[in-house]
């Protein structure tokens, strides 16, 4: 049997990359108040860096913006928000994929170029954006980041100069790139969406009163109080003037859609809705289908927090054992502990998690997570339920193992560094130090989604795009 290399543990969950925000109020009033909250309703999907850029429609042309490493409440204090006056704007919240973690490498980006001012904020990855930064490079672009976005952003700006309108500048620029990539882009007179043609990240729109809203995710709509009006379409450019709503384009490269399937397993908050489909509701069903495809006897079933609470509670509905809360989380730790010392991964976790001794004790517990990546947490949480007097421990798994790595904006890292990679589900078992394991089968993945098509290459090997000659992931595998 293998042993589990000495891992970060801060690297054992998987990150989304970014969530964008986007508001244009056509009674003049500032956006910025409200595009706070909104990216605090996102923090969950980005801890690294954030912004916001604002610009002010009946004004002169130019963006202001605020952004920095850290946490929204971090980075945008009171006299920060107060400075950034204007009706139009987007936000961001960055955890990097790709592209090194810097302040200049946080979102949205700003460019000034012939046609006027630009902002733009991204969440996803592109497959080709190596072959597209030296192809810029070679015509004389200077680049002031690492990210991928900036390549877009490179892209619409040199389409704009030959277009009538900003919609058909994007619609050009997305016949080169290829990849993940949902958009917020404010113009000096308009807002414009835009989902890559997989449908990868989730992009929904939203309306408060005279102003409307492109979000991530439809909390952020509830967190602002904006009524959800619908979700952009796979491949589609979405254009909010002062006359409202106008779709464009629907852009098409052939290939068949691959919603993310991790946005209903983990990344999105329970109380979105993605694509018609509460997160919700995924999460009880995955847990439902555990139970109908590897039930165990037990006395009680857990979740470990907070993507695993759903699931637990579906698989408890399933089989009739009670659930149970085992676990404590504390709600101030904010970001993850990128590097912690190996003399110190265990209170790494421990800071973040503490288990309830009377919930467990003399009790057979069944622990659902969301995912096993490296195994370094799963195996500290299963000693941390046997040291509360667990009797037995269990652990099912409401996503099947990840085998391959992703290039669409998650960070799953190279096969090598997967747990589940060259070895059986009994061995895992054996590492992590459970009585059984089990995982969701991949064939329910598609059910879960509400029969959606969705992207499941890490847990296949079937990528929906071809994946990139050279890698274009990040830091994150070193």
């Amino acid at each position: 049997m293998n042993d589990m290399p000495a891992l970060d543990l801060g690297r054992d969950k998987l990150h989304e990359e970014c969530g964008v925000f986007g508001m244009y109020d056509l009674d003049g009033n500032d956006v910025a108040p409200t595009i706070y909250y909104g990216l605090f309703a996102l923090q969950h999907r980005g801890q690294e860096s954030c912004g916001i850029a604002v610009s002010d429609t009946s004004g002169p042309e130019g963006m202001n913006a605020c952004k920095g490493m850290g946490l929204c409440n971090e980075v945008f204090t009171h006299e920060a928000i107060e400075r950034l006056k204007g009706n139009i704007g987007v936000g961001h919240v960055r955890y990097s994929t790709a592209g090194s973690s810097t302040r200049e490498n946080a979102q949205p980006l700003v460019l000034h170029y012939v046609k006027g001012t630009l902002a733009l904020a991204h969440n996803g990855n592109l497959v080709n954006a190596p072959a597209l930064r030296r192809e810029l490079a070679y015509d004389g672009a200077i680049f002031q980041t690492t990210i991928d976005s900036e390549v877009i952003a490179y892209h619409i700006a040199r389409e704009r100069v030959k277009t009538k309108t900003a919609e058909e500048a994007v619609a050009n620029a997305m016949k080169k790139i290829v990849g993940a990539y949902s958009l917020v882009i404010a113009s000096p007179r308009k807002l414009i969406g835009v989902r890559d043609p997989q449908g990868f990240k989730p992009l929904c729109i939203g309306k408060r009163d005279n102003a409307y809203i492109l979000a991530s995710e439809t909390c952020a709509l509830d967190t602002v109080g904006a009524e959800f009006i619908r979700d952009v379409r796979p491949g589609e450019i979405v254009t909010i003037t002062e006359n409202g709503i106008e779709s464009s384009h629907i852009f098409s490269n052939g290939r068949p859609e691959a919603r993310c399937v991790f946005e209903y397993i983990y990344f999105a908050r329970p109380d979105s809705v993605f694509d018609g489909v509460g997160v919700y509701h995924s999460r009880i069903y995955a847990g439902r289908c555990l139970a109908k495809d590897s039930p165990v006897d037990a006395d009680i079933v857990v979740g470990v927090p907070e993507s695993g609470n759903a699931a637990a509670l579906g698989y408890s509905m399933e089989s009739g054992i009670p659930y149970s809360m085992a676990f404590v989380k504390n709600s101030y730790v904010g970001r993850t502990f990128i590097k912690p010392k190996q003399s110190s991964r265990e209170s790494a976790v421990r800071v973040k998690l503490n288990v309830l001794k009377e919930a467990v004790n003399g009790k057979r517990v069944i622990m659902i997570d969301d995912s096993i990546v490296r195994g370094t947490t799963s195996n500290l949480i299963v000693n941390m339920l046997r040291e509360a007097g667990a009797r037995e421990v269990h652990v099912k798994v409401s996503a099947p193992p990840f085998l391959y790595p992703c290039y669409f904006g998650t960070d799953i890292p190279s096969s090598d560094q997967l747990i589940a990679w060259n070895r059986t589900v009994e061995e895992i078992c054996s590492i992590i130090g459970a009585d059984s394991l089990s995982y969701l089968k991949v064939e329910r993945l598609k059910e879960m989604a509400g029969m959606l098509p969705v992207c499941t290459a890490c847990f296949t090997g079937d990528y929906p795009l071809d994946p990139p000659s050279e890698d274009i992931r990040g830091s994150y595998e070193k």
